[in-house]
Protein backbone atom coordinates (compact mmCIF):
# COMPACT_ATOMS: atom_id res chain seq x y z
CA UNK A 1 0.00 0.00 0.00
CA UNK A 2 1.50 3.11 -1.43
CA UNK A 3 2.01 6.19 1.06
CA UNK A 4 0.17 9.42 0.07
CA UNK A 5 1.39 12.97 0.60
CA UNK A 6 -1.02 15.39 1.53
CA UNK A 7 -0.58 18.55 -0.72
CA UNK A 8 -1.53 21.94 0.96
CA UNK A 9 -5.17 23.03 -0.91
CA UNK A 10 -4.72 26.66 0.56
CA UNK A 11 -2.19 30.00 1.11
CA UNK A 12 -2.45 29.45 4.75
CA UNK A 13 -2.30 25.85 5.08
CA UNK A 14 0.95 25.81 2.57
CA UNK A 15 2.45 28.72 5.67
CA UNK A 16 1.43 25.75 7.99
CA UNK A 17 3.58 23.47 5.59
CA UNK A 18 6.58 25.65 5.64
CA UNK A 19 6.60 26.43 9.33
CA UNK A 20 6.50 22.53 10.20
CA UNK A 21 9.35 22.59 7.99
CA UNK A 22 10.73 25.31 9.57
CA UNK A 23 12.01 28.63 8.33
CA UNK A 24 15.51 27.92 9.55
CA UNK A 25 15.43 24.72 6.90
CA UNK A 26 14.18 26.79 4.29
CA UNK A 27 16.26 29.62 5.42
CA UNK A 28 19.56 26.99 4.42
CA UNK A 29 17.91 25.85 1.45
CA UNK A 30 18.14 29.01 -0.12
CA UNK A 31 21.33 29.95 1.32
CA UNK A 32 23.05 26.38 -0.06
CA UNK A 33 21.46 26.86 -3.89
CA UNK A 34 22.98 30.69 -3.20
CA UNK A 35 26.14 29.35 -2.48
CA UNK A 36 26.19 26.49 -5.22
CA UNK A 37 25.47 28.99 -8.02
CA UNK A 38 28.03 31.13 -6.70
CA UNK A 39 30.80 28.57 -6.67
CA UNK A 40 29.66 27.24 -10.35
CA UNK A 41 30.68 30.89 -11.41
CA UNK A 42 33.21 31.06 -9.67
CA UNK A 43 35.04 28.19 -11.29
CA UNK A 44 33.79 29.14 -14.59
CA UNK A 45 35.47 32.17 -14.23
CA UNK A 46 38.73 30.60 -12.62
CA UNK A 47 38.58 28.14 -15.67
CA UNK A 48 38.36 31.05 -18.73
CA UNK A 49 40.16 33.77 -17.39
CA UNK A 50 43.89 34.29 -17.27
CA UNK A 51 44.89 34.04 -13.71
CA UNK A 52 47.66 36.56 -12.82
CA UNK A 53 49.77 37.72 -10.35
CA UNK A 54 49.05 40.67 -8.35
CA UNK A 55 49.43 42.29 -4.92
CA UNK A 56 48.17 39.61 -1.58
CA UNK A 57 45.08 40.42 0.07
CA UNK A 58 45.63 42.16 3.12
CA UNK A 59 42.48 42.19 4.41
CA UNK A 60 40.41 39.00 5.02
CA UNK A 61 37.28 41.00 3.99
CA UNK A 62 37.88 43.75 2.12
CA UNK A 63 41.01 42.79 0.04
CA UNK A 64 43.37 45.64 -0.94
CA UNK A 65 40.35 48.26 -1.27
CA UNK A 66 40.93 49.55 2.40
CA UNK A 67 44.05 50.37 1.16
CA UNK A 68 43.21 51.85 -1.59
CA UNK A 69 40.11 53.87 -0.35
CA UNK A 70 42.18 55.40 2.69
CA UNK A 71 46.17 56.07 0.76
CA UNK A 72 46.21 59.66 -0.25
CA UNK A 73 47.38 58.48 -3.75
CA UNK A 74 46.14 55.72 -4.72
CA UNK A 75 47.55 56.47 -8.05
CA UNK A 76 51.47 55.75 -6.79
CA UNK A 77 49.97 52.33 -5.52
CA UNK A 78 48.52 51.10 -9.20
CA UNK A 79 51.84 52.37 -10.65
CA UNK A 80 53.76 50.44 -7.90
CA UNK A 81 51.90 47.71 -8.75
CA UNK A 82 52.38 47.49 -12.03
CA UNK A 83 55.75 47.74 -11.95
CA UNK A 84 56.06 44.72 -10.25
CA UNK A 85 53.61 42.57 -11.89
CA UNK A 86 53.46 43.87 -15.05
CA UNK A 87 50.59 45.98 -17.25
CA UNK A 88 47.88 43.59 -16.58
CA UNK A 89 47.36 42.22 -13.02
CA UNK A 90 44.69 41.12 -10.43
CA UNK A 91 44.23 42.61 -7.21
CA UNK A 92 41.74 41.07 -3.96
CA UNK A 93 39.11 43.05 -3.59
CA UNK A 94 35.54 42.57 -0.95
CA UNK A 95 34.76 39.57 -0.04
CA UNK A 96 36.67 37.35 -2.50
CA UNK A 97 36.08 39.63 -5.55
CA UNK A 98 39.03 39.97 -8.09
CA UNK A 99 39.59 43.20 -10.44
CA UNK A 100 42.09 42.61 -13.05
CA UNK A 101 43.83 46.10 -13.15
CA UNK A 102 45.24 47.24 -16.71
CA UNK A 103 47.58 49.81 -17.06
CA UNK A 104 48.67 48.65 -21.35
CA UNK A 105 48.17 51.28 -23.62
CA UNK A 106 47.29 48.10 -26.18
CA UNK A 107 44.54 46.37 -23.47
CA UNK A 108 43.33 50.09 -22.86
CA UNK A 109 42.70 50.77 -26.32
CA UNK A 110 41.16 47.37 -26.87
CA UNK A 111 38.91 47.86 -23.93
CA UNK A 112 37.69 51.19 -25.03
CA UNK A 113 36.46 50.39 -28.32
CA UNK A 114 34.19 47.81 -27.14
CA UNK A 115 32.72 49.95 -23.82
CA UNK A 116 29.14 49.92 -23.36
CA UNK A 117 28.74 46.57 -24.90
CA UNK A 118 31.06 43.93 -24.16
CA UNK A 119 32.04 46.34 -21.06
CA UNK A 120 29.18 47.66 -19.08
CA UNK A 121 28.76 50.14 -15.75
CA UNK A 122 29.24 47.96 -12.78
CA UNK A 123 26.04 47.15 -10.72
CA UNK A 124 27.39 49.41 -8.09
CA UNK A 125 28.01 52.30 -10.96
CA UNK A 126 24.46 52.07 -12.04
CA UNK A 127 22.95 52.28 -8.75
CA UNK A 128 24.87 55.42 -7.29
CA UNK A 129 25.03 57.17 -10.85
CA UNK A 130 21.01 56.62 -10.57
CA UNK A 131 20.40 57.77 -7.21
CA UNK A 132 22.52 60.58 -8.07
CA UNK A 133 21.30 61.99 -11.86
CA UNK A 134 18.71 59.17 -13.17
CA UNK A 135 18.85 57.34 -15.97
CA UNK A 136 20.24 59.63 -18.43
CA UNK A 137 23.33 59.21 -20.57
CA UNK A 138 25.63 58.58 -18.29
CA UNK A 139 23.72 55.42 -17.06
CA UNK A 140 22.54 53.73 -20.10
CA UNK A 141 24.96 51.32 -21.92
CA UNK A 142 24.46 49.84 -25.31
CA UNK A 143 21.73 50.70 -27.90
CA UNK A 144 20.01 53.58 -24.97
CA UNK A 145 23.48 55.15 -24.53
CA UNK A 146 23.86 55.46 -28.70
CA UNK A 147 20.31 57.15 -29.03
CA UNK A 148 20.91 59.48 -25.96
CA UNK A 149 24.05 60.34 -27.27
CA UNK A 150 23.33 60.93 -30.58
CA UNK A 151 20.23 63.09 -29.61
CA UNK A 152 22.55 65.23 -27.49
CA UNK A 153 25.70 65.57 -29.97
CA UNK A 154 24.92 68.72 -32.02
CA UNK A 155 24.79 70.71 -28.52
CA UNK A 156 28.35 70.19 -28.42
CA UNK A 157 29.93 70.97 -32.29
CA UNK A 158 32.16 73.52 -32.69
CA UNK A 159 29.70 75.16 -34.47
CA UNK A 160 27.67 75.20 -30.77
CA UNK A 161 30.35 76.06 -29.07
CA UNK A 162 31.92 79.13 -31.16
CA UNK A 163 28.43 81.10 -30.27
CA UNK A 164 28.43 80.02 -26.16
CA UNK A 165 32.20 81.62 -26.09
CA UNK A 166 31.00 84.68 -24.83
CA UNK A 167 28.97 83.52 -22.28
CA UNK A 168 32.65 81.92 -21.14
CA UNK A 169 33.98 85.57 -21.26
CA UNK A 170 30.59 86.80 -19.30
CA UNK A 171 31.62 84.45 -16.54
CA UNK A 172 35.05 85.13 -16.05
CA UNK A 173 34.81 88.82 -16.40
CA UNK A 174 32.25 88.66 -13.39
CA UNK A 175 34.90 86.70 -11.47
CA UNK A 176 37.13 89.77 -12.02
CA UNK A 177 35.09 92.55 -10.97
CA UNK A 178 34.42 90.75 -7.73
CA UNK A 179 37.93 90.16 -7.14
CA UNK A 180 38.78 94.12 -8.18
CA UNK A 181 36.40 95.17 -6.01
CA UNK A 182 37.94 93.33 -2.71
CA UNK A 183 41.13 94.29 -3.85
CA UNK A 184 39.99 98.23 -4.09
CA UNK A 185 39.63 97.81 -0.95
CA UNK A 186 42.42 95.74 0.79
CA UNK A 187 45.02 98.16 2.41
CA UNK A 188 48.26 96.65 0.82
CA UNK A 189 46.67 96.05 -2.53
CA UNK A 190 46.22 92.02 -2.34
CA UNK A 191 43.87 89.86 -0.67
CA UNK A 192 43.27 86.10 0.66
CA UNK A 193 40.67 84.33 -2.17
CA UNK A 194 39.50 81.40 -1.31
CA UNK A 195 39.63 80.39 -5.10
CA UNK A 196 37.62 76.80 -5.11
CA UNK A 197 34.24 78.44 -3.96
CA UNK A 198 34.72 81.16 -7.14
CA UNK A 199 35.42 78.52 -9.89
CA UNK A 200 32.21 76.32 -8.43
CA UNK A 201 30.15 79.68 -8.90
CA UNK A 202 31.70 79.94 -12.23
CA UNK A 203 31.25 76.72 -13.93
CA UNK A 204 27.70 76.17 -12.29
CA UNK A 205 26.56 79.99 -13.58
CA UNK A 206 27.98 78.97 -16.98
CA UNK A 207 26.14 75.57 -17.46
CA UNK A 208 22.94 77.30 -16.23
CA UNK A 209 23.31 79.83 -19.36
CA UNK A 210 24.75 78.06 -22.14
CA UNK A 211 23.01 75.02 -21.47
CA UNK A 212 19.61 76.05 -20.18
CA UNK A 213 19.42 79.99 -21.12
CA UNK A 214 19.13 80.29 -17.12
CA UNK A 215 21.73 82.48 -14.72
CA UNK A 216 21.40 81.23 -11.59
CA UNK A 217 23.26 84.28 -10.21
CA UNK A 218 25.92 82.71 -8.38
CA UNK A 219 28.66 85.01 -8.77
CA UNK A 220 26.29 87.61 -8.17
CA UNK A 221 25.88 86.41 -4.75
CA UNK A 222 22.06 84.97 -5.17
CA UNK A 223 21.08 82.71 -3.63
CA UNK A 224 20.35 79.02 -5.25
CA UNK A 225 19.43 76.16 -3.83
CA UNK A 226 21.35 73.64 -5.93
CA UNK A 227 24.83 75.84 -5.37
CA UNK A 228 24.34 74.60 -1.76
CA UNK A 229 23.62 71.14 -1.68
CA UNK A 230 27.05 71.09 -4.40
CA UNK A 231 28.85 72.97 -1.53
CA UNK A 232 27.84 70.68 1.70
CA UNK A 233 29.27 67.44 -0.35
CA UNK A 234 32.46 69.09 0.28
CA UNK A 235 31.76 70.38 3.93
CA UNK A 236 32.50 67.03 5.56
CA UNK A 237 36.44 66.73 6.02
CA UNK A 238 36.16 62.91 7.24
CA UNK A 239 34.16 59.59 6.13
CA UNK A 240 32.72 58.28 9.11
CA UNK A 241 34.43 54.73 10.02
CA UNK A 242 30.78 53.23 9.15
CA UNK A 243 30.05 54.71 6.16
CA UNK A 244 33.58 53.56 5.50
CA UNK A 245 32.49 50.35 5.70
CA UNK A 246 29.89 50.61 3.69
CA UNK A 247 31.36 52.03 0.92
CA UNK A 248 33.05 49.08 0.64
CA UNK A 249 30.80 46.47 1.44
CA UNK A 250 29.02 48.29 -1.52
CA UNK A 251 31.12 46.93 -4.33
CA UNK A 252 29.75 43.21 -3.45
CA UNK A 253 25.86 44.68 -2.07
CA UNK A 254 24.67 47.48 -4.21
CA UNK A 255 21.72 47.88 -1.89
CA UNK A 256 23.82 48.92 0.89
CA UNK A 257 24.12 52.31 -0.60
CA UNK A 258 19.78 52.32 0.20
CA UNK A 259 21.16 52.10 3.52
CA UNK A 260 20.18 55.71 5.13
CA UNK A 261 23.43 57.75 6.10
CA UNK A 262 24.35 61.42 5.87
CA UNK A 263 26.22 61.27 2.08
CA UNK A 264 22.95 59.34 0.91
CA UNK A 265 20.55 61.96 2.29
CA UNK A 266 22.57 64.51 0.96
CA UNK A 267 22.82 62.30 -2.54
CA UNK A 268 18.67 62.03 -2.43
CA UNK A 269 18.66 65.77 -1.88
CA UNK A 270 20.98 66.81 -4.51
CA UNK A 271 19.06 64.58 -6.73
CA UNK A 272 15.66 66.30 -5.72
CA UNK A 273 17.02 69.68 -5.98
CA UNK A 274 18.46 69.14 -9.21
CA UNK A 275 15.52 67.62 -10.75
CA UNK A 276 12.91 70.46 -9.76
CA UNK A 277 15.53 73.29 -11.05
CA UNK A 278 15.50 70.90 -14.54
CA UNK A 279 11.69 70.49 -14.41
CA UNK A 280 11.44 74.44 -13.73
CA UNK A 281 13.53 74.93 -16.41
CA UNK A 282 11.97 72.46 -18.69
CA UNK A 283 8.93 73.47 -18.20
CA UNK A 284 9.44 77.40 -18.67
CA UNK A 285 11.23 76.43 -22.06
CA UNK A 286 8.45 74.46 -23.56
CA UNK A 287 6.29 77.45 -22.91
CA UNK A 288 8.03 79.82 -24.07
CA UNK A 289 9.67 77.20 -26.97
CA UNK A 290 12.94 78.50 -26.66
CA UNK A 291 15.66 77.69 -28.46
CA UNK A 292 14.04 75.55 -30.97
CA UNK A 293 15.54 77.09 -34.09
CA UNK A 294 19.03 76.68 -32.13
CA UNK A 295 20.62 73.38 -31.46
CA UNK A 296 21.06 74.46 -27.70
CA UNK A 297 21.22 71.66 -24.97
CA UNK A 298 17.83 72.84 -23.85
CA UNK A 299 16.40 73.04 -27.63
CA UNK A 300 17.32 69.67 -28.33
CA UNK A 301 15.71 67.87 -25.54
CA UNK A 302 12.99 69.72 -26.20
CA UNK A 303 12.77 68.17 -29.77
CA UNK A 304 13.32 64.66 -28.44
CA UNK A 305 10.25 64.27 -26.43
CA UNK A 306 8.52 64.80 -29.62
CA UNK A 307 6.59 61.66 -30.14
CA UNK A 308 7.85 61.83 -33.69
CA UNK A 309 11.63 62.23 -33.17
CA UNK A 310 13.95 59.73 -34.34
CA UNK A 311 15.89 59.88 -31.11
CA UNK A 312 13.28 60.45 -28.95
CA UNK A 313 13.70 60.42 -25.16
CA UNK A 314 11.20 60.15 -22.15
CA UNK A 315 10.60 62.81 -20.13
CA UNK A 316 12.28 61.24 -16.98
CA UNK A 317 15.43 60.54 -19.65
CA UNK A 318 15.34 64.50 -20.53
CA UNK A 319 15.27 65.47 -17.22
CA UNK A 320 18.40 62.83 -16.15
CA UNK A 321 20.18 64.81 -19.11
CA UNK A 322 19.59 67.94 -17.51
CA UNK A 323 20.96 66.67 -14.08
CA UNK A 324 23.86 65.08 -15.68
CA UNK A 325 25.05 68.14 -17.63
CA UNK A 326 24.71 70.19 -14.17
CA UNK A 327 26.05 68.07 -12.22
CA UNK A 328 29.49 67.41 -15.13
CA UNK A 329 29.23 71.51 -15.67
CA UNK A 330 29.46 72.23 -11.99
CA UNK A 331 32.32 69.47 -10.98
CA UNK A 332 34.68 69.00 -13.31
CA UNK A 333 35.37 72.36 -15.09
CA UNK A 334 35.51 73.92 -11.55
CA UNK A 335 38.13 71.53 -10.24
CA UNK A 336 40.19 71.78 -13.36
CA UNK A 337 40.06 75.49 -12.76
CA UNK A 338 41.19 75.21 -9.16
CA UNK A 339 44.02 72.92 -9.96
CA UNK A 340 45.33 75.34 -12.62
CA UNK A 341 45.56 78.44 -9.99
CA UNK A 342 47.37 75.81 -7.71
CA UNK A 343 50.11 74.74 -10.48
CA UNK A 344 50.53 78.08 -11.48
CA UNK A 345 51.02 79.49 -7.74
CA UNK A 346 53.38 76.80 -7.19
CA UNK A 347 55.48 77.44 -10.13
CA UNK A 348 55.50 81.78 -10.84
CA UNK A 349 57.79 81.24 -14.06
CA UNK A 350 55.01 79.48 -15.54
CA UNK A 351 52.64 81.46 -14.35
CA UNK A 352 54.57 84.79 -15.84
CA UNK A 353 55.40 82.95 -19.61
CA UNK A 354 51.40 82.08 -19.90
CA UNK A 355 50.61 85.70 -18.59
CA UNK A 356 53.17 87.32 -21.40
CA UNK A 357 51.43 85.11 -24.15
CA UNK A 358 47.94 86.04 -23.14
CA UNK A 359 49.14 89.85 -23.20
CA UNK A 360 51.06 89.58 -26.23
CA UNK A 361 48.02 88.43 -28.33
CA UNK A 362 46.04 91.37 -26.72
CA UNK A 363 42.17 91.20 -26.98
CA UNK A 364 40.35 88.23 -25.81
CA UNK A 365 41.29 84.72 -28.01
CA UNK A 366 37.79 84.12 -30.25
CA UNK A 367 36.73 80.46 -30.00
CA UNK A 368 39.16 79.05 -32.79
CA UNK A 369 41.73 81.50 -31.98
CA UNK A 370 41.49 79.47 -28.12
CA UNK A 371 42.25 76.41 -29.83
CA UNK A 372 44.96 77.20 -32.43
CA UNK A 373 46.59 80.14 -31.51
CA UNK A 374 48.15 80.05 -28.26
CA UNK A 375 50.33 77.06 -27.17
CA UNK A 376 51.57 78.16 -24.49
CA UNK A 377 47.67 78.01 -22.96
CA UNK A 378 47.11 74.82 -24.44
CA UNK A 379 49.86 73.78 -23.17
CA UNK A 380 49.39 74.43 -19.63
CA UNK A 381 45.63 73.19 -19.22
CA UNK A 382 46.42 69.73 -20.86
CA UNK A 383 48.87 69.59 -18.10
CA UNK A 384 46.74 70.40 -15.54
CA UNK A 385 44.29 67.65 -17.17
CA UNK A 386 46.91 65.02 -17.13
CA UNK A 387 47.90 65.37 -13.54
CA UNK A 388 44.98 66.23 -11.95
CA UNK A 389 42.08 64.29 -14.05
CA UNK A 390 38.46 64.77 -12.37
CA UNK A 391 37.91 61.25 -12.19
CA UNK A 392 40.64 59.66 -11.28
CA UNK A 393 39.32 55.57 -12.01
CA UNK A 394 36.60 53.82 -13.26
CA UNK A 395 35.27 50.49 -12.83
CA UNK A 396 33.69 48.45 -15.40
CA UNK A 397 32.73 44.72 -15.99
CA UNK A 398 32.77 41.86 -18.63
CA UNK A 399 29.49 41.13 -20.17
CA UNK A 400 30.49 38.36 -22.06
CA UNK A 401 33.87 36.27 -22.76
CA UNK A 402 36.93 38.39 -24.50
CA UNK A 403 40.41 38.16 -25.48
CA UNK A 404 42.43 41.54 -24.65
CA UNK A 405 45.91 41.66 -26.43
CA UNK A 406 49.20 43.22 -24.96
CA UNK A 407 51.70 45.11 -26.01
CA UNK A 408 54.04 43.42 -23.70
CA UNK A 409 54.09 39.93 -22.16
CA UNK A 410 53.08 39.38 -18.80
CA UNK A 411 53.84 36.68 -16.06
CA UNK A 412 50.96 34.88 -15.26
CA UNK A 413 50.37 33.00 -11.67
CA UNK A 414 52.08 29.87 -13.11
CA UNK A 415 54.88 31.56 -13.76
CA UNK A 416 54.30 31.35 -17.60
CA UNK A 417 54.42 34.42 -20.01
CA UNK A 418 51.26 35.65 -22.42
CA UNK A 419 51.13 38.49 -24.30
CA UNK A 420 46.71 38.55 -24.36
CA UNK A 421 44.33 37.38 -21.75
CA UNK A 422 41.36 35.73 -21.74
CA UNK A 423 38.45 37.09 -19.82
CA UNK A 424 35.27 35.64 -18.52
CA UNK A 425 31.83 37.29 -18.44
CA UNK A 426 31.37 38.73 -14.81
CA UNK A 427 35.14 39.42 -14.98
CA UNK A 428 35.74 43.06 -12.94
CA UNK A 429 38.03 45.71 -14.11
CA UNK A 430 39.68 49.21 -12.85
CA UNK A 431 41.20 51.21 -15.50
CA UNK A 432 43.24 53.56 -13.01
CA UNK A 433 43.52 56.85 -15.15
CA UNK A 434 44.82 58.86 -12.88
CA UNK A 435 47.73 56.45 -12.52
CA UNK A 436 48.30 56.31 -16.26
CA UNK A 437 48.56 59.56 -16.88
CA UNK A 438 51.29 59.74 -14.86
CA UNK A 439 53.29 56.95 -15.18
CA UNK A 440 56.88 57.03 -15.43
CA UNK A 441 56.54 53.99 -17.97
CA UNK A 442 54.33 55.62 -20.20
CA UNK A 443 55.31 59.27 -19.58
CA UNK A 444 58.98 59.16 -18.83
CA UNK A 445 61.08 60.26 -15.69
CA UNK A 446 59.67 63.52 -15.38
CA UNK A 447 55.97 62.26 -15.63
CA UNK A 448 55.16 63.08 -12.01
CA UNK A 449 56.35 66.68 -12.54
CA UNK A 450 54.61 70.28 -13.61
CA UNK A 451 55.99 70.49 -17.24
CA UNK A 452 53.40 71.77 -20.12
CA UNK A 453 56.68 72.04 -21.73
CA UNK A 454 56.27 68.62 -22.75
CA UNK A 455 53.47 69.74 -24.85
CA UNK A 456 55.83 72.08 -27.39
CA UNK A 457 57.96 69.78 -28.56
CA UNK A 458 57.85 66.73 -30.85
CA UNK A 459 59.95 64.90 -28.28
CA UNK A 460 57.97 65.69 -25.31
CA UNK A 461 55.62 63.62 -25.20
CA UNK A 462 57.62 60.02 -25.40
CA UNK A 463 57.04 56.91 -27.32
CA UNK A 464 55.12 54.90 -24.94
CA UNK A 465 52.56 57.61 -24.32
CA UNK A 466 51.47 58.06 -27.77
CA UNK A 467 50.33 54.57 -27.63
CA UNK A 468 47.78 56.07 -25.27
CA UNK A 469 44.82 56.45 -27.89
CA UNK A 470 42.61 59.19 -25.51
CA UNK A 471 42.48 62.66 -26.29
CA UNK A 472 45.87 63.89 -26.68
CA UNK A 473 47.41 60.59 -25.50
CA UNK A 474 45.58 61.18 -22.05
CA UNK A 475 42.46 59.09 -20.68
CA UNK A 476 41.80 62.23 -18.26
CA UNK A 477 38.40 62.16 -21.25
CA UNK A 478 38.21 58.99 -21.11
CA UNK A 479 38.38 57.19 -24.75
CA UNK A 480 35.58 54.43 -27.52
CA UNK A 481 31.93 55.41 -27.51
CA UNK A 482 31.47 56.96 -24.21
CA UNK A 483 33.98 59.42 -24.34
CA UNK A 484 33.21 62.28 -22.56
CA UNK A 485 30.53 64.38 -24.61
CA UNK A 486 31.77 67.80 -23.42
CA UNK A 487 34.92 67.79 -23.94
CA UNK A 488 35.28 70.67 -26.11
CA UNK A 489 32.79 72.61 -24.45
CA UNK A 490 34.86 72.05 -21.15
CA UNK A 491 38.27 72.49 -22.66
CA UNK A 492 37.02 76.23 -24.45
CA UNK A 493 35.39 76.99 -21.04
CA UNK A 494 38.70 76.50 -18.83
CA UNK A 495 40.98 78.16 -21.62
CA UNK A 496 38.13 81.16 -22.03
CA UNK A 497 38.65 81.58 -17.95
CA UNK A 498 42.04 80.83 -17.00
CA UNK A 499 43.11 83.75 -20.20
CA UNK A 500 40.90 86.59 -17.92
CA UNK A 501 41.96 85.23 -14.66
CA UNK A 502 46.02 85.12 -15.42
CA UNK A 503 46.32 88.28 -17.68
CA UNK A 504 44.40 90.21 -14.78
CA UNK A 505 45.73 88.56 -11.44
CA UNK A 506 48.57 87.50 -9.89
CA UNK A 507 48.98 84.25 -7.69
CA UNK A 508 50.54 82.98 -4.98
CA UNK A 509 49.93 80.35 -2.41
CA UNK A 510 48.67 82.10 0.83
CA UNK A 511 51.33 80.30 3.09
CA UNK A 512 54.32 80.15 0.83
CA UNK A 513 55.49 77.64 -2.19
CA UNK A 514 55.86 74.71 -0.08
CA UNK A 515 52.08 74.48 1.23
CA UNK A 516 50.83 71.23 1.43
CA UNK A 517 47.51 70.36 -0.52
CA UNK A 518 45.67 67.51 -0.20
CA UNK A 519 42.34 65.74 -1.95
CA UNK A 520 38.97 66.38 -0.12
CA UNK A 521 35.92 63.96 -0.43
CA UNK A 522 32.97 65.87 -2.41
CA UNK A 523 31.40 64.35 -5.26
CA UNK A 524 34.34 64.12 -6.84
CA UNK A 525 37.74 64.64 -5.40
CA UNK A 526 38.63 68.28 -5.04
CA UNK A 527 41.80 69.90 -3.89
CA UNK A 528 42.32 71.35 -0.30
CA UNK A 529 44.74 73.14 1.30
CA UNK A 530 46.05 71.20 4.46
CA UNK A 531 44.45 72.50 7.55
CA UNK A 532 41.57 74.16 6.02
CA UNK A 533 37.86 72.72 6.54
CA UNK A 534 35.33 72.11 3.70
CA UNK A 535 37.33 72.54 0.35
CA UNK A 536 39.00 75.78 1.11
CA UNK A 537 41.96 76.75 -1.38
CA UNK A 538 42.96 80.18 -0.26
CA UNK A 539 45.12 82.59 -2.74
CA UNK A 540 47.01 85.40 -2.07
CA UNK A 541 45.57 87.46 -5.29
CA UNK A 542 47.25 91.05 -6.71
CA UNK A 543 46.54 93.01 -9.62
CA UNK A 544 48.94 92.58 -12.37
CA UNK A 545 50.11 96.07 -13.05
Amino acid sequence: MKASIAMPDSPSSLWSTVRSVGAFNVACSFAALWAFVKVIRILRWRFRTTQLRGPPRTSFIYGVSNDLVSSKDSATMYEHWAQEYGVAYMIPSVLGQTRIVLSDPRAIAHFYARESWTYVQTPLSLTLIENLVGRGVLWSQGESHRRQRKALTPAFSNAAIRKLTSVFYDSAYKVKSAWDADLQSSKDGNAVIEVQNWMNHVSLDTIGIAGFSHDFGSLDGKHASVTEVFDTFGSKPKVSAINKVLFLLASAFPIVTKIPNSRVKLTKKLNATMGEISNDLLVRSRREKQAEEEKSIIGLLIKAENQDAELRMSEDEVLAQMKVLLLAGYETTSISLTWALIELSRHPDVQTRLREELLTFGADPTYDQLKANLPYLDAVVHEILRLHPPVVEFSRVARVDDVIPLSEPVCTGSGKMTDSISIAKGSLFVIPIEAINRSLAIWGPHAKEFKPDRWLTEDGISGKAKEVQGHRHMLTFVDGPRTCLGKDFALAEFKAVLSVLVKNFVYEMRDGPDTQVEIARGILPRPRVVGEDSIGVPLRVRRYE
